[in-house]
Formats: structure tokens, sequence, C-alpha cells
């Protein structure tokens, strides 16, 4: 950890203001870009962001300066997003049998250079919550399947099926934008 990094922890240990406002300037676009991700709108990213920034201050004493303060920091992010998917998921989420539908295989890997991050961040967004947590957990974040499976209360088989959907589902989103751009997938 570097001396500045370490001078910013100590100041928001000891709840001083200005450090607490130095460490949001600092990491709050990177952390909201992150909320989003994991939201259905702004509005909600926000509450998120907020949230989690208000567990980072209150927790700030527990961050033992062995990793990273943003490593740590995008941790917290993560899970008020799920404690947030938990809260509305019976508001927003139809629980349906993943396992019973057909998934094809297709292979898009060159379109996503094409995509720009607002329209692709649209698109996760799209997704139904299910398949959206999945995604961002597995895809962006690195967990394994069991650990989404531990975090989310469903089984392993159902992680990597929502996956698969998420990721079939963005392909053909994906596809038909370039489709109207006239620029072709592969």
């Amino acid at each position: 950890m570097d001396p500045d990094e370490h001078r910013l922890v100590e100041g928001c240990k000891a709840e001083e203001r200005a450090w607490q406002e130095l460490l949001y300037k600092r990491y709050s676009a990177r952390m909201m870009a992150l909320c989003l991700r994991y939201s259905k709108s702004r509005e909600e990213a926000e509450d998120i962001l907020q949230d989690g920034f208000v567990k980072v201050f209150s927790s700030i004493h527990q961050f033992r300066e062995l990793g990273s303060l943003e490593g740590w920091i995008r941790k917290i992010m993560v899970n008020m997003a799920l404690t947030n998917y938990r809260k509305n998921a019976k508001k927003y989420y139809a629980d349906t049998d993943i396992l019973e539908l057909q998934l094809e295989d297709h292979d898009n890997n060159n379109i996503l250079g094409e995509i720009n991050k607002n329209d692709l961040l649209q698109l996760i967004q799209s997704l139904s919550p299910g398949y959206q947590m999945v995604f961002n957990m597995y895809s962006i974040e690195g967990y394994s399947h069991k650990e989404i499976a531990e975090q989310l209360g469903i089984s392993e088989s159902t992680s990597k099926s929502q996956l698969s959907r998420a990721k079939q589902i963005l392909q053909k989103s994906i596809a038909e934008i370039l489709n109207r751009v006239k620029i072709s997938p592969l």
C-alpha cells in the first residue's frame, strides 16, 4: 500500500470528513460503474453506491491494509448489490426453471469491439435480475459457479444455466444492434 493510500485510510478511520470526501472522490466513479452493472436503473445503482459507501466508512476500521483498498471497496459494493438483489428478488424476478430452456451455442466473440460501453451496459441491465447477477458475478467479478450458488442460494447448475442463457441473450441483442447498423458480427 502506498503512503498516500495509507494516510487516506488512517484519515477515514479517524472519521475525518476531508479524508472521507477524498476517498469518495477517488473511487466513486469506478464503483458507480460497478453498481450500474448490477442494477436495473441509474437510481437503483445510486442507492447501491450510497449504501456501499456508508458501509465502507462504517467498516473502514476492519480494513487491514494487506490488499488493495480499491479491491476491498469493490467487494463491499458487490455485496451491497447482492443484498439489494436479495431484497428485491421477489419484486421483479419470476422464478423460472432455467434448466428446461434449450440453449444454442453461438460464437460471436469478435463483435464486442463494435459496441460502445453504454450500449453494452444497457444490454446487461436489460437482462432479468437472475441472469444479470450471475453474468456480472461470473464474467466480470470472477466468482466461481460454486461461490455464486452459495451467495444467491441457487444450485451450481442453475448458475451455469443462467450464465449460458445470459450470454445467449446478450449475443442475440448485440447481433441485432450490429444488423441495424449493418456490421457483420463475424
